[in-house]
């Protein structure tokens, strides 16, 4: 679990981490997560601490600049303070909370969507540091957030103001944050993922055709052999990678979605469950008990009232 830093944050970082509250503070009054016209940049504010909450998370850079939030995957939590970035590096699954927010001071953030392309393309054009020892599959990780990368997403944030320069510059001032990521502690797990032959990247193949293909039955043999290696080698770094197996992995992945449908298209809980690939509804029932803590109608029915809706923040 990544610790809070903000007593250690140094100066420079401190002052360019205030001038970037105040950047989103001036661009963002909505609250959630906001497309901006930069594309892969949006915004994201809340002013109100949140209960648990499903979300689904794409691979993805979270700069948080104010505010507590904390994200569970699988069994590992990580809790992002105003000096943290979060670096997810697949499609997966979590259960989050805005554990400190308010009025006066919201949780701030941005959120830039990760083009793995784009950073096999910087690992081809830059010398990376290397890792002495095998990195070890994460696919999620916190780490502090530089001065430079503050920086960078200070500039992108800037070009909201300055539409003609967006097509040009933004994918710029992007490659540097990545760049700049690659460079911390944790883009070790970011280039694992990207470089082709890994073995991360190759259970991350497994991850994404789980992810589209949720509903179908699992067969961990013809997912070692898509990942081109045993099947306790595939649950080792799978389990690794998402702090789940995959099946874990497959279960938490169909109540999300069947809770997106009851929520989204208001289905009822049996249809939502064999949609999702259930084939009885009464485990369904059982299994989204256990997950959310309510049955399906009931934690329905309450989210709606609430106005809490699943979300990709």
């Amino acid at each position: 679990m990544a610790q809070t830093n903000a007593a250690k944050y140094p100066t420079k970082a401190a002052a360019l981490r205030t001038a970037l509250v105040r950047k989103i503070t001036d661009r963002m009054h909505e609250e959630g997560v906001v497309e901006t016209r930069v594309p892969g940049l949006m915004l994201y504010r809340r002013t109100d601490p949140t209960v648990c909450v499903s979300a689904a998370y794409e691979p993805r850079l979270i700069v948080f600049v104010q505010g507590k939030k904390r994200i569970n995957i699988g069994t590992l939590s990580y809790l992002c303070d105003g000096t943290s970035f979060l670096l997810n590096t697949i499609d997966v699954p979590v259960v989050s909370q805005v554990v400190s927010a308010s009025k006066k001071e919201p949780i701030l953030g941005l959120l830039l969507r990760i083009d793995l392309a784009e950073v096999r393309r910087i690992l081809s054009e830059q010398e990376m540091p290397t890792a002495s020892d095998p990195v070890e599959a994460r696919g999620m990780a916190v780490g502090v957030t530089t001065a430079e990368m503050l920086d960078a997403c200070g500039r992108l944030v800037d070009l909201l103001d300055a539409p003609g320069e967006v097509d040009f510059l933004g994918r710029l001032l992007q490659q540097e944050i990545l760049y700049r990521v690659l460079h911390t502690p944790q883009g070790k797990y970011l280039r694992a993922i990207a470089t082709l032959g890994e073995q991360s990247n190759r259970t991350a193949k497994v991850v994404t055709w789980l992810r589209a293909n949720y509903a179908k039955p699992l067969r961990v043999e013809e997912l070692a052999e898509m990942a081109r290696m045993g099947v306790s080698t595939l649950h080792h770094h799978f389990r690794s990678l998402t702090a789940m197996s995959p099946l874990q992995y497959q279960k938490q992945l169909r109540l999300h979605v069947a809770r997106e449908r009851m929520l989204h298209e208001g289905l009822d809980a049996a249809s939502a469950a064999f949609e999702v690939g259930y084939e009885s509804a009464s485990q369904f029932s059982r299994e989204y008990r256990r997950f959310f803590g309510e049955p399906p109608m009931r934690d329905v029915k309450a989210s709606r009232a609430a106005g809490l809706l699943p979300v990709s923040e």
